[in-house]
C-alpha cells in the first residue's frame, strides 16, 4: 500500500521538471484565489476573463521581439493589460457605458490582435503554447520570476486589504477617510494583470484566469465569512494544482487543462453538496421544520 502510494504521489516529483512545475503552481495557487474572491465579491468575475485576453496583445509583441523570452513576454502582458483597463475606464467615464461592456469590447479586440501576431510570428506549436502554456516547461527563470510576482501579490494584498474591504462594501466610507476608491480599484486591478502575466507561462493566457475564478466561485458554497471564502479558495487551488499534475504525470494528458479541470470538478461538487446556496442545501432547507436555524 505504501509502495503504491509512494509511486502515484511521490514517486513524479523525483524529476526536476515536476518539481518546478508544482512550485509554480503553488505559488499561483497562493496569490490567485484571493483575487478571485475580491472579483465575485465586486461583481467582477468575468472581468478576470477579459483581463487574461486582454495580456496575449503584449505577451505576443514579446514574443516577436525577443521569441520565448519571458521576461520579455512578462512585461508586454503587463503593459498591453494594464492599457486595455485604462481604456476601458476611460471609454466608460467619458460615454457613460457600463465599465464591463467596454472591457467585453476591449478583450475581444486584444484576443484577436494577439492571435494574429503570434500566427505572423510563429507557427502554430508557438501559438498554442502562449494560448494554454506548459506548466511542465517552466524553467528556473520562470520559475523566479512566478515565484516574486506572486510574493509582491500577496505582500500587496496585505497590505490593501481592509481599504479593498471597505471598497468593496462601503467607497463613501473609504473616500470619508481620504483614501480614493478609484486608486483602490486600479492598484487592484493592476494586481489581477500581474498574476494573469504571471499564470500565462504555466497556463497560457486562455486559463490562466481557471485557477483564479474557479475556486473563488466554488469556495461561496462552503462559507459567508470573507477569511474562509480566502482560506478555502487557496485550499482548493493548491489541492487542483497538485491533483493536476500527478493526472498530467499518470495519463500523459496536457498540465494546464488537467489543472483547470480539477478545479471545475471541485466547483461542481461545491455546487452540488455545499453548505451554502448548493443543491442540497436548498433540499437540506426544504425539508427542515419552520423555523430551524441555517447552518453556519
Amino acid at each position: 500500500m505504501l509502495t503504491l502510494l509512494d509511486a502515484w504521489l511521490l514517486a513524479p516529483f523525483d524529476y526536476g521538471f515536476m518539481r518546478r512545475a508544482l512550485v509554480a503552481g503553488l505559488a499561483l495557487s497562493l496569490a490567485a484565489p484571493p483575487l478571485g474572491v475580491f472579483l465575485v465579491l465586486r461583481g467582477m468575475s468575468l472581468i478576470g476573463d477579459a483581463m487574461a485576453h486582454a495580456i496575449l496583445p503584449g505577451v505576443a509583441l514579446g514574443f516577436l521581439l525577443a521569441g520565448f523570452s519571458l521576461p520579455a513576454m512578462s512585461l508586454g502582458g503587463v503593459l498591453s493589460g494594464l492599457l486595455v483597463a485604462v481604456l476601458a475606464g476611460s471609454v466608460s467615464q467619458m460615454t457613460g457605458h457600463r465599465e464591463d461592456s467596454a472591457m467585453a469590447s476591449f478583450f475581444l479586440i486584444s484576443l484577436a490582435g494577439g492571435v494574429m501576431l503570434v500566427s505572423l510570428g510563429g507557427s502554430s506549436v508557438d501559438l498554442t503554447h502562449v494560448l494554454f502554456g506548459s506548466v511542465l516547461a517552466v524553467n528556473t527563470t520562470a520559475l523566479l520570476l512566478i515565484a516574486a510576482i506572486s510574493s509582491v501579490i500577496v505582500v500587496t494584498l496585505a497590505v490593501i486589504f481592509r481599504a479593498l474591504v471597505v471598497e468593496c462594501l462601503d467607497p463613501l466610507f473609504l473616500r470619508g477617510q481620504g483614501l480614493h476608491g478609484g486608486l483602490v480599484h486600479g492598484l487592484f486591478l493592476g494586481l489581477v494583470v500581474l498574476n494573469l502575466t504571471a499564470g500565462f507561462q504555466t497556463l497560457g493566457t486562455l486559463m490562466a484566469v481557471g485557477l483564479m475564478m474557479l475556486p473563488a466561485t466554488a469556495a461561496r458554497f462552503w462559507s459567508k465569512r470573507l477569511e474562509g471564502l480566502i482560506a478555502i479558495a487557496i485550499g482548493l487551488a493548491l489541492a487542483a494544482s497538485f491533483g493536476g499534475l500527478l493526472l498530467s504525470y499518470h495519463l500523459s494528458i496536457p498540465s494546464g487543462p488537467a489543472i483547470i479541470l480539477i478545479a471545475g470538478v471541485g466547483y461542481l461538487l461545491s455546487a452540488l453538496v455545499g453548505r451554502h446556496h448548493s443543491l442540497m442545501a436548498r433540499l437540506r432547507r426544504r425539508a427542515a421544520p419552520l423555523g430551524a436555524p441555517e447552518p453556519h
